[in-house]
């Protein structure tokens, strides 16, 4: 009853086959049936683009059904709708998957930006306003990747010109070439897993135990603890020396008499060993020798820190006090101990530490009677790093009894040097008379 034309209204009514006479011949019933298949094929793509233009048509806004259905002439060719039926499904596909609501950035990845912008960048009064600008930058820049991605992953885009062009940047990245990430990870991680259970002797319990053992004995031991030293007042470097020899030798029999006798008693048990094959019980050993060696590694460099942070130059609450005595003789002005005798001594606590507890028996060494020691030395660069830090510390905290001793040598160096003395006689060889002197 309208005369509105529709999208229905402009495709050409469908045609049947033609009927096909019983007197034709063989060769021509095999064309026929040829051209009847053709036909029937053609009638199902003309179906199809109906539906899709259809479902186009309705899923335009009102502004758009307009220019949707033109007034036309001349029916479009099969081709020509395929074509308009494919964009159209693109298009509807593109706008629903851009539709989707997207994954928004995370604070913590903008703040992470942020500390990455130099500090001289930071400072000033539009400061505030050029960070907003970089973050709205940033999530603009995030969510446009995204749409693009997700829509990429969900839809090929056809071989089409689009209007809005929005489809001109570049490419997404491509995988690094020479890296295949096709080959499933399950088969080799269960492999991987099984081999570990079966190779991997710290999960076993015995190990869990050991652990608690070493927690419990060490986490708040030290072997050699000077924290309280400046409160007792001005020490001498013999006794620092002395005091750090006899608290390394206490702190190791301490050691060896409460958390290695408990390691002892664990592993006298049977059930120490339960789930451990025979031909398993040597890296099982070595397994216990290897933890227990990083457990007195670690009190070792834990202590040896310790010590080290006493001489931080930015807090002196406990920098250790030193007697130091200036002395007189042989005409030569000196302190006692001398600076060397001081840096030596202080330097001899990180060598203390590092020859205490080098030679615990292994587990299986003393249940097999054998003579084989825990690996217990500190790193060479922990020690490399301890006195290179203490020598840069003991410098800068001996300026100032430098300072000292220099403004004596300055005051009272010329009466012990000989200059008193030359002067004293040329003063005699002179003999001045009586009105002279005074």
């Amino acid at each position: 009853t309208s005369n509105k034309r529709t999208l229905r209204t402009l495709f050409r009514p469908i045609a049947l086959a033609p009927p096909v006479t019983p007197e034709t011949s063989p060769s021509q019933k095999k064309l026929l049936a040829y051209r009847r298949g053709k036909e029937q094929q053609e009638m199902i793509n003309q179906l199809r683009i109906d539906r899709a233009c259809e479902v186009c048509y309705l899923t335009m806004d009102e502004t758009d059904k307009g220019d949707a259905a033109p007034p036309v002439t001349e029916l479009p060719s099969t081709v020509d709708m395929k074509i308009l039926s494919f964009q159209a499904d693109y298009f509807f596909l593109k706008k629903r998957v851009q539709s989707n609501p997207l994954i928004p950035i995370q604070q913590q990845w903008l703040r992470s930006m942020l500390a990455m912008v130099p500090q001289s960048l930071m400072e000033g009064r539009d400061r505030e306003l050029l960070t907003e600008d970089l973050l709205k930058e940033i999530v603009r820049d995030y969510e446009t990747s995204m749409q693009r991605c997700v829509l990429r992953r969900a839809l090929i885009k056809p071989d089409i010109q689009e209007p809005d062009q929005l489809e001109d940047e570049a490419p997404l990245p491509l995988l690094p070439l020479g890296l295949d990430f096709s080959s499933t990870w399950r088969n080799s991680y269960i492999k991987a897993k099984n081999q570990i259970i079966s190779t991997l002797h710290i999960l076993h319990p015995t190990m869990r135990n050991l652990l608690d053992f070493g927690y419990t004995a060490f986490f708040n031991f030290l072997v050699v603890d000077f924290s309280n030293s400046r409160l007792k007042g001005p020490i001498f470097c013999k006794s620092l020396k002395t005091d750090a020899t006899l608290s390394c030798s206490k702190a190791e029999e301490e050691i060896m008499s409460t958390w290695y006798q408990r390691v002892i008693g664990l592993f006298s048990q049977s059930e120490a060993l339960d789930g451990v094959k025979l031909d398993q019980l040597e890296p099982f050993y070595n397994c216990v020798a290897v933890l227990m060696s990083n457990q007195l590694k670690e009190l070792l460099q834990r202590t040896t820190e310790v010590f080290v942070q006493l001489f931080d130059p930015e807090d002196r609450s406990r920098l250790p006090l030193f007697k130091m005595d200036l002395t007189f003789d042989e005409n030569r002005m000196e302190f006692y101990p001398s600076l060397q005798d001081l840096e030596e001594a202080i330097l001899f606590i990180v060598d203390c530490i590092g020859q205490t507890l080098q030679n615990v028996q292994t587990v299986h060494a003393w249940l097999t009677g054998g003579t084989a020691t825990l690996d217990a030395e500190l790193p060479a660069h922990t020690v490399q790093w301890a006195k290179s830090t203490l020598k840069k510390s003991i410098t800068d905290n001996l300026e100032g009894p430098k300072e000292h001793f220099k403004g004596y040598v300055e005051s009272y160096g010329w009466l012990v040097d000989g200059t008193a003395e030359e002067r004293i006689n040329r003063f005699l060889a002179e003999q001045p008379s009586f009105d002279e002197c005074t």
